[in-house]
């Protein structure tokens, strides 16, 4: 038994040796781990860096990290885009970067040998930082998610639930002052003692300026030893003063650079100076460099020494553009047609009398229900407010404390059931009010007429460059933008709910508003029925391409040459306004109104253009890339030169608008949908499916929706204002837009040749030398325009030496070299 014990003891006595040597570290492995905790860091800085540069880029590749044809943006590829996502996103939001420091601390505690048992403290601290902060960040997580992440988000409506928003914010404040007292060790009495040393900092500097201005003045009260005073005799009698010679008496002063001279410190001391009449005869002293520049002409002590001052130019205060100003006035550019006249209102229906009408008993019963609904779901109301627009009464409910408001967000369908109607959309909650709001349609619907919108005041004053009134809203207000500011618009919504009346609308708006010197309609309808009613303002609002018969345009195949037609219309105004240095068109034209650019160096009056198209899911089907790249490239670029683009779509998906086209079309609208998904595509968030149609639309233009019924215009009314306005003095012709010819242009094969181009030989030539066949080759080593070069690539296609038009390749050469190409022309000259 004894011998059992001791082997046990000794067992006993073993262990803890043993233990100590299996969590110890050579200084070898200490320097390997260190180094990989040290990267580790470098490597989530990295990461988390790049993901609030490229994180919404690489979200699908998260989704799929086994596939390698995913491409992500992360600095560190997806490893890292994961790393990101998993710290920030999903962890602890932009307080993850106090994680960086601790790895990097442990990696250098590692390396440099140093006790990590330090490290416990910062490690606390830290979990702590990160902890507080996330939960901080997480009250704006509705506008920048990354901010708080979903932990600190969580934590925060955990602790919203129990404390609201207020005792939250106190409790993170009380969280926050407690890491500066005990960790970065602020205290009161720390801030009192560095404002008390600032205090006596200051009071010293003053002390030291004090004695300073002291001994200066005690310095220049003292007589200088060197500045010698008449030593004056007070022995001699007042009958020896003329034969004093005073002129003799010098003043031998100090320079001034030395120091500065007491007027007062320099008279002499003398006792009786009643008896002593000192007139000396002072040295004209040297004027300053001022006094010579006031004077023209100075003459010195030496005559033959004189100091000349040059003549100032005259300044012309007159400025020549001032000048034309004011003898002809501002350029007017409406002065073509001087008397043209704006529609008239009359010319619209009112279709509603009297405004909206409200009903009391449907009101009352409508809120009896929301209430009952909610008090079945133990939702108590603390108020609740009724705001009643044409299609849509809007019911703004308070709840009581402690109810969340997702809970009333997921009752839509319930509350939807219960008040027996279609399309109820709950906003949870209003921005910019403390409130929820329930938007329920009215049974009898009040429509919105052309007219009210028209003639409303916030129309007519509006001081806006491309003003459009698109409707009204819930509160019953004219809503009215701006599609400069926009700077292009987005329609899209399914087949019968509105699109075409708002396009109409739209352009009613800026018939009723602008003259058409000031803006012009570029009109595209494959459905070829809608816009034909502003054929008769072609010689007053559209523009076209010089070719084309029709200004609407109606074939597909068109549209791609218009598109290219305003691409390069966009790049000579972007010149215009460069030769001008003015950053946008409404200061070119400001500066064109005062007389400011010559006309003969190519300026002119710029007006505004738009884009009008009615279906662009149709050109996306039939031209694609070819249609999607212009308009891309004007959506990008045109903001700033006038040129606007308005697109309406009844097909919402991804491969119709597309990224390129969702990111440079801010402004949006939406009407009814049948969808959720088409709803997200279009809006980016859902409502557009809850509308109840029929000019039903929701407005954004990248921040909040707004809900407009679209004001409705029938095609009567536009016929009588086209009419109207086609009836009155016109330009000459439609607007022309710049020519185009694409290289697709050869199909019409110009096979005479007498018609030949009288630079045909030297085409060939340089053709077939570089073997290339390009419109651009030819512009380049001949010198010639765009459509020059390509009437040459057409006539060389005719002529068998280059072949037919490849998409975006160059056309083959069918003719190997020049001496080909004499044989070439030998055999063409024997049989004409």
């Amino acid at each position: 038994m004894a011998k059992s014990n001791k082997k046990d003891t000794g067992k006993k006595e073993a262990k803890p040796t043993t233990e100590k040597k299996k969590f110890q570290l050579s200084r070898r492995n200490k320097v390997l781990v260190g180094i990989l905790f040290f990267l580790f860091s470098i490597a989530l800085l990295l990461s988390f860096v790049s993901y609030f540069l490229y994180g919404d880029f690489d979200q699908s590749g998260l989704s799929d990290l086994g596939n390698r044809q995913e491409k992500v943006y992360n600095w560190l590829g997806k490893f890292g885009a994961y790393l990101a996502d998993l710290f920030i996103y999903r962890g602890f939001g932009a307080a993850s970067f106090i994680f960086i420091r601790f790895f990097f601390l442990l990696g250098s505690y590692l390396v440099l040998d140093l006790p990590v048992g330090k490290l416990k403290k910062t490690l606390f601290w830290d979990l702590y930082l990160v902890i507080i902060l996330s939960v901080l960040f997480g009250f704006f997580n509705q506008y920048l998610p990354e901010l708080g992440g979903i932990i600190g988000y969580e934590i925060n409506l955990y602790m919203q639930d129990y404390l609201a928003k207020t005792g939250t914010l106190l409790v993170l404040i009380f969280g926050l002052f407690v890491f500066l007292l005990l960790r970065v060790k602020i205290s009161p009495d720390a801030i009192k003692t560095f404002f008390e040393k600032r205090q006596q900092e200051r009071e010293a500097a003053e002390e030291e300026k004090r004695l300073q201005e002291i001994a200066a003045q005690e310095q220049a009260q003292n007589t200088p030893q060197n500045i010698t005073v008449p030593t004056v005799n007070n022995t001699y009698d007042t009958d020896e003063e003329d034969d004093l010679d005073l002129e003799n008496i010098e003043l031998k002063t100090v320079p001034s650079s030395q120091f500065e001279i007491n007027k007062e410190s320099l008279k002499p001391t003398i006792s009786h100076s009643s008896e002593i009449n000192l007139n000396p005869k002072v040295k004209e002293e040297t004027p300053k460099p001022e006094e010579i520049q006031q004077n023209e002409i100075i003459e010195s002590s030496d005559e033959s020494f004189v100091i000349e001052k040059s003549a100032e130019e005259d300044v012309v205060e007159e400025n020549l553009a001032a000048k034309l100003v004011q003898d002809f006035g501002e350029f007017d550019p409406t002065l073509d047609l001087s008397n043209y006249q704006m529609p008239s209102i009359e010319l619209l229906r009112e279709y509603s009398s009297g405004g909206i009408t409200i009903n009391q008993a449907e009101l009352e019963e409508n809120k009896n229900r929301i209430v009952e609904t909610l008090k079945n779901y133990k939702i108590d109301i603390a108020q609740i407010k009724a705001t009643v627009g044409p299609t849509v009464t809007l019911y703004e409910i308070i709840p009581e404390a402690g109810i969340r408001i997702s809970k009333i967000k997921s009752l839509e369908d319930d509350i939807a059931l219960s008040l027996s109607a279609l399309g109820i959309r709950i906003i949870a909650p209003i921005p910019g009010k403390g409130t929820i709001g329930i938007e329920v349609p009215n049974k009898t619907p009040t429509m919105v007429s052309m007219k009210s919108v028209i003639g409303s005041p916030k129309f007519q004053n509006a001081e806006m460059e491309l003003p459009i009134a698109l409707g009204k809203t819930i509160s019953n207000e004219t809503f009215v933008v701006d599609l400069a500011k926009m700077p292009h618009l987005l329609m899209a919504g399914a087949t019968g709910q509105g699109k075409s009346v708002g396009l109409n609308a739209v352009l009613t708006s800026l018939l009723y508003k602008k003259h058409p010197a000031e803006v012009k309609f570029v009109l595209v309808d494959p459905k070829k029925v809608e816009l034909t009613l502003f054929n008769k303002i072609e010689r007053h609002y559209l523009a076209k391409l010089p070719d084309s018969e029709d200004a609407i345009i109606t074939d597909n195949t068109k549209v791609i040459n218009t598109l290219n037609s305003l691409c390069i219309e966009m790049d000579n105004r972007y010149n215009l306004l460069k030769d001008a240095m003015v950053r946008n068109i409404k200061e070119y034209n400001d500066k064109f109104k005062q007389r400011k650019l010559n006309p003969e160096n190519g300026h002119r009056f710029l007006p505004y253009i738009v884009l009008v198209v009615d279906e662009f899911a149709d050109l996306i089907m039939t031209a694609g890339k070819e249609v999607e790249t212009p308009i891309a490239r004007l959506a990008q670029l045109a903001r700033a030169i006038g040129i606007h683009l308005i697109i309406a779509t009844q097909r919402p998906s991804v491969n119709v608008i597309t990224g390129i086209i969702k990111a440079n079309f801010p402004a949006r609208i939406a009407f009814r949908v049948t969808s959720k998904i088409d709803s997200r595509t279009i809006l980016d968030s859902q409502g557009a499916d809850q509308l109840i149609g029929r000019g039903d639309l929701l407005y954004t233009q990248g921040n909040d929706l707004t809900r407009v019924q679209c004001a409705f215009v029938d095609t009567p009314e536009v016929d009588k204002i086209t009419e109207f306005i086609g009836s009155q003095k016109a330009y000459p012709d439609a607007y022309q837009l710049p020519e185009y010819v694409g290289e697709e242009s050869g199909t019409n094969l110009d096979i005479d040749v007498s018609e030949r181009d009288s630079m045909f030989r030297e085409a060939a030539e340089v053709i077939v030398t570089a073997q290339q066949g390009s419109a651009s080759l030819l512009q380049r080593k001949l010198k010639l325009g765009y459509n020059r070069a390509g009437r040459l690539i057409d006539q060389l296609e005719a002529a068998g030496i280059v072949g037919p038009f490849e998409g975006s390749k160059a056309r083959n050469v069918l003719i190997p070299d020049l001496t080909s190409l004499e044989q070439f022309f030998k055999n063409e000259e024997n049989n004409f």
